[in-house]
């Protein structure tokens, strides 16, 4: 049988068109995809360590293309980024210390798992909500956010003018001319940050809807951001596991392949696709994916490995039907009359 990298034509494939959809996931709403990548190699048979030190390869170089391409649409607030760098790398190291601590109580696993559900399930549900019954000037912002633009009050959630109304120096300015303390950034920053090193995600699924609802961000910009913080998280994480072996180049390259066209498509998206369109595609996608680990984790629990495959049914499918959404809304929007969408180059 023909091979390449180390394995099968047919597997090479399958991670090339995988990769495709999650680089158009990943670049359409800021996600690392570590909680579509990882549980899938998992579900294959692939070692915890080669799983995770892969997926994180992977966002790492994933993160670093649709970075640029939300460079190019000026959709990245860096001074923001940075901020949300100091205060998510504290969050981190507290996160890892409660799991050594749950693991040492023999409790770590569960309580993870059931954790990761109920928060995954609950930001898709509350995203999928508010998109629903969001009308129009009802907490929509719009795409087109030109450096020195100010974004209308009306476009900002409740909950994040509630936040930028506490004026704590230092206080910074961020696109679109919002103003919020920075302490505030930090603390937000430092929130997600718990929660990914606690859920051990790259959490991009927290920190995207927390740029938008809590700091008040543009849902563009707050992908781009996010995906700037990410390029810095996936990279730190996947030379670590990189040095204990954990890093397999004949996955992560074939994933690469697929995900640099992917990744580029998506975040063109950003900018032809409608704003309640992307909110409503990601808070299904997370509920998806909630059920994906419900799903492992039950089978897990019962003994039964069919379920295993049933998890794996479920990403593959989220992945291909949300992408999919994402794509075929891109196209109508461009063929639509009048139409000025950016294209993906």
């Amino acid at each position: 049988m023909f091979e390449l990298f180390g394995i099968s034509a047919g597997l090479l494939a399958m991670f090339v068109g995988f990769g495709l959809l999650i680089g158009v996931l990943f670049g359409f709403f800021g996600m690392g995809g570590s909680f579509l990548v990882t549980p899938a190699l998992l579900v294959m048979g692939y070692p915890s360590r080669v799983a995770v030190g892969s997926g994180l390869a992977f966002v790492f170089g994933t993160s670093v293309i649709a970075t640029l391409k939300h460079r190019d649409l000026g959709q990245v607030d860096y001074k923001l980024g940075v901020s949300m760098i100091i205060g998510t790398t504290v969050g981190l190291e507290v996160g890892k210390e409660i799991v050594l601590y749950l693991e040492e109580l023999g409790l770590a696993g569960n309580i993870i798992s059931v954790t990761y559900v109920l928060l995954l399930g609950g930001i898709g549900a509350f995203v999928t909500y508010e998109a629903l019954k969001g009308g129009d000037g009802d907490g929509g912002v719009s795409h087109d956010v030109e450096e020195d633009a100010e974004i209308n009050a009306d476009d900002i959630p409740e909950i994040a003018k509630k936040i930028q109304s506490y004026s704590l120096p230092p206080m910074i300015t961020l696109r679109g001319g919002i103003q919020v303390s920075l302490w505030m950034v930090l603390l937000v920053a430092f929130a997600t940050g718990l929660l990914s090193g606690f859920l051990g995600v790259g959490g991009g699924f927290i920190r995207m809807p927390a740029l938008f609802y809590l700091i008040g961000v543009p849902v563009p910009i707050a992908v781009g951001t996010d995906l700037f913080e990410i390029m810095f998280s996936g990279g730190i994480g996947s030379f670590l596991y990189a040095q204990s072996g954990g890093v397999d180049l004949s996955i992560v390259a074939p994933l690469l392949a697929g995900s640099a066209l992917g990744a580029r498509v998506g975040s063109a998206a950003t900018s032809i696709v409608n704003e309640d369109e992307i909110k409503i595609y990601f808070g299904l996608m997370l509920l998806l994916g909630a059920l994906a680990v419900a799903v492992r984790q039950a089978g897990n629990y019962l003994g039964m490995g069919v379920l295993d495959y049933v998890s794996l049914a479920l990403i593959l499918g989220s992945a291909l039907m949300v992408a999919g959404a994402v794509i075929y809304s891109a196209l109508k929007s461009i063929r639509a009359p009048g139409s000025t969408g950016v294209t993906a180059d």
